[in-house]
């Protein structure tokens, strides 16, 4: 591949002292799970998003699973979503047996829409759950405003936007819960499967400690019954390490993407990203523009060998899992769109000038 959508082994390689380190501190003191370094991840991640608890859990999907578990989601409830997000943020609703309801998104963040939520809300609404999509924080003042006058809980699918920022505050610190994953493509990834709860609120933080636990406390005791999801001690440490450069790689992606915006600026046809006013941190998980060829682009990308993604081409009311919830595709026009437009381009950090330049070259040959 020319120019890979992500490359790790960059990352990798330029920190790999202090990574084979932390992982042989791991195996040397044997505490794999739930270990000293999850304690301290749960910690700083916690404090990084402006609240009092982290809870470190075996995935993102799971962290989404355990944050709806606590506030009370079940069989009979309903929770509002965006229609356009990865599968797990409608899928764990269905696990819980409540019924995921899909809302349009917005024509230039590609988030909830929140103008729509509201005629979704029926008396079985229990809680809404935005996603921060490519890693800019969806409008969670008019969300948090609807909730709060229907009495609903919010959960914040933060899985693609640690460290982003909305009028000065960081995600995670809007929902009663909010959700991170560490899968290794993200900005701040592990080396295997990985995710945190955080929240200010003390019993909820709680009753998410004890569902990862199997519902047990003490241990072999169970006032609940939970699932087993643990954070390793090893993706804790590898995390710890990648911590402190979270956000220069963010800012690194920032760079690409402003690269990128004015390189296109004068194609018409290509819709750049779009960063809205309340954002004070967009940090580029994905750098995904909009384009009404979208095959005559992945062509000329591939015969160029340039790697690219298409984050989401089938959206959750298209899914044949969700079939039986009845949605038609007119009922979403600017998913429709959106979803049949959108390609995410290389904007992984260690990406070399002359790598984006060609990445810049293939995309203005097939679409300028």
């Amino acid at each position: 591949m020319s120019v890979p959508l992500l490359d790790i082994s960059r990352q990798y390689d330029k920190i790999k002292n202090e990574l084979n380190r932390a992982v042989t501190d791991v195996l040397a003191h044997g505490k794999f799970i739930l270990g000293p370094e999850v304690k301290e991840l749960e910690s700083k991640v916690a404090h990084m998003s402006g609240v009092a608890h982290g809870i470190g859990v075996a995935s993102g999907t799971d962290a989404l699973l355990l944050a709806l578990r606590a506030v009370g989601v079940g069989a009979g409830d309903e929770v509002i979503t965006t229609t356009f997000s990865f599968f797990a943020t409608a899928g764990v609703i269905s696990r819980l047996g409540a019924t995921p309801v899909f809302v349009d998104i917005e024509p230039d963040s590609y988030n909830i829409d929140p103008t729509k939520i509201e005629d979704a809300i029926t008396p079985k609404t229990k809680a809404i759950v935005p996603v921060h999509l490519y890693g800019q924080i969806a409008d969670m003042d008019a969300i948090n405003e609807i909730a709060h006058r229907h009495n609903l809980k919010v959960v914040e699918d933060a899985a693609q936007a640690i460290g982003a920022q909305y009028k000065n505050r960081p995600a995670g610190s809007f929902g009663d819960l909010a959700c991170y994953s560490f899968y290794p493509t993200k900005n701040l990834g592990a080396s295997g499967d990985g995710g945190m709860i955080v929240t200010n609120d003390d019993e909820s933080g709680e009753l998410c400690r004890m569902l990862r636990v199997h519902g047990a406390k003490p241990k072999y005791y169970h006032k609940i019954i939970g699932y087993n999801s643990r954070l390793a001690s090893m993706q804790a440490a590898v995390l710890l390490v990648k911590l402190p450069f979270l956000n220069e790689w963010s800012r690194k992606r920032i760079a690409h993407a402003e690269k990128y915006n004015s390189a296109f600026a004068d194609i018409p046809e290509i819709v750049i990203p779009t960063v809205k006013e309340y954002t004070t941190f967009h940090i580029y998980n994905q750098y995904t523009i909009a384009v009404p060829n979208r095959d005559a682009l992945m062509s000329v990308l591939r015969e160029k060998e340039i790697g690219f993604e298409i984050y989401y081409p089938v959206p959750f009311h298209r899914q044949e899992c969700f079939a039986k919830l009845g949605y038609k595709p007119e009922q979403f026009p600017i998913c429709e769109k959106i979803s049949s437009e959108v390609i995410s381009l290389p904007i992984y950090p260690e990406m070399t000038v002359e790598e984006q330049q060609k990445v810049i070259e293939a995309v203005r040959t097939a679409v300028g």
